[in-house]
């Protein structure tokens, strides 16, 4: 029989047996404990026939045969410690080890680890420095190995680097010496199981109503938008928000380098590049992928980023009857967001003068949405601009709303609010063809002062 499948034993009661006790997660002896069950199970028992179970069945499973394990030593322990015991077990044993607490807590975006003593995490936007440490460098490597092998990557001297996804989505990148100079280096930006709803990021304030009215009208009548920001700044949050928005009778297919977008939504299927595997050969880039989705009857094509040639791809299909499309790019400013693609057009191999590829691009891209990460942590919607030609043909950039700060708090927190600019966007009339009347009132600036928000590029 099984050891996973035997009857948990009554709990040995005789005073004469070695009690043993420890009053915290990280007593010594719960480590020596832990360490010493981990080894039995290993030997003992076949790890295999648990590892598809649900965390509860895995943790009575285990609980059976530790339990056995501690009545053939005369090993008591309190119920409380036995539970602690249980739960670092399993995730020593089959989870992710120290990460498994951090992963767990929904409060956590991101998880950064500096070597195996040093260990921040990304609360609401701020940085702290949490108390948990990894025993030793080996330790650390031990867990990334886990998340990396059923992948079929390695890391290792010879491959220093590697991406990967935990089974939630969340995205992992691992780096270790001779490439780091302090030990294994790991970030993990956790993925939200139930993405933000536009209401939600309401509530965040991260934007305002009339913003997100705005938005989810330009998704609805099929204008071309690229959501700009800097590392962190919720551009897959908001591409994730507005795309719910897409009508339901449209096919959307989505490209990632790495898998987030959860669109919740029927005819979405999604694809995923490839890195080369260990012999070099197998690599599936995001250009390939826009290519072929266009074999694929897309009414709409979400790339989740672009970051090189595949830009040109993209505005391809724009610009080719896959009006609605979306993309994010990273960038400062609106401005910042068209010169890296332009940039990623010149690097797909177009010999064309910048005036050509910027109409180009003007004739692709309707709106730019800039996202924003606040000194304070808190992430915003600070920008949304339409792209433009002019009577003289120059591209402009106009921006529809903004958000202005206006100071600091005595805490930190940036002050600030949201505004239309007073510019009315060329598109209403576009708009109206979809059925959707928007009301230039909207449009009308906070105070009543207007401001001139058009830029040439």
């Amino acid at each position: 029989m099984s050891l996973f499948n035997r009857k948990i034993p009554e709990p040995l009661n005789d005073s004469s047996n070695q009690e043993q006790s420890f009053s915290s997660y990280n007593n010594p002896f719960i480590d020596e404990l832990v360490e010493h069950y981990k080894t039995r199970l290993l030997n003992e028992s076949n790890l295999d026939q648990i590892t598809n179970l649900s965390r509860a069945e895995m943790r009575l499973a285990i609980e059976r045969v530790v339990t056995q394990f501690m009545q053939e030593e005369k090993v008591v322990i309190p119920r409380s410690d036995k539970e602690k015991l249980l739960t670092k077990l399993i995730d020593e044993s089959v989870g992710f080890g120290p990460l498994e607490a951090l992963l767990n807590d929904t409060d956590i975006t991101e998880i950064l680890i500096n070597g195996h003593d040093e260990v921040y995490i990304e609360k609401r936007g701020r940085l702290e420095l949490t108390n948990m440490k990894f025993r030793d460098e080996a330790h650390v490597r031990h867990i990334i190995d886990r998340v990396v092998a059923p992948l079929g990557r390695r890391i290792d001297e010879s491959s220093p680097m590697v991406d990967a996804r935990l089974h939630d989505g969340s995205r992992v990148n691992a780096v270790i010496p001779p490439v780091s100079l302090k030990g294994t280096l790991v970030s993990i930006r956790k993925f939200r199981k139930d993405p933000l709803t536009m209401e939600e990021l309401i509530k965040l304030e991260s934007l305002n109503e009339e913003m997100s009215s705005f938005l989810q009208a330009i998704v609805t009548a099929k204008m071309n938008i690229i959501i700009s920001g800097g590392t962190g700044s919720g551009k897959t949050t908001l591409l994730n928000g507005v795309a719910r928005s897409i009508p339901f009778n449209e096919r959307v297919i989505t490209i990632e380098d790495s898998a987030e977008l959860r669109l919740n939504r029927p005819n979405v299927v999604g694809m995923e590049a490839r890195p080369a595997n260990v012999e070099g050969s197998g690599e599936i880039t995001i250009r390939q992928l826009v290519k072929n989705s266009l074999r694929m009857r897309p009414d709409r094509i979400i790339v989740g980023e672009v970051r090189g040639p595949e830009a040109f791809d993209m505005l391809q299909a724009m610009n080719t009857g896959h009006e609605g499309s979306l993309t994010t790019v990273h960038a400062n400013s609106p401005r910042d967001a068209l010169g890296r693609v332009e940039g990623m057009v010149i690097m797909s191999g177009m010999d064309l003068p910048t005036s050509v590829i910027r109409e180009y691009i003007v004739g692709a891209i309707d709106f730019i949405v800039q996202g924003e990460r606040l000194t304070d942590g808190k992430r915003k919607i600070v920008s949304i601009s339409e792209l433009i030609t002019d009577s003289q043909g120059k591209v402009q950039i106009q921006e529809i709303f903004t958000y202005k700060k206006t100071g600091m708090g005595s805490s930190g927190e940036v002050r600030g609010y949201f505004t239309p600019t007073g510019i009315v966007p060329k598109c209403l009339e576009r708009l109206k063809i979809f059925g959707l009347d928007i009301d230039e009132e909207m449009f009308k600036p906070v105070g009543g002062q207007l401001h001139d928000y058009s830029r040439s590029i």
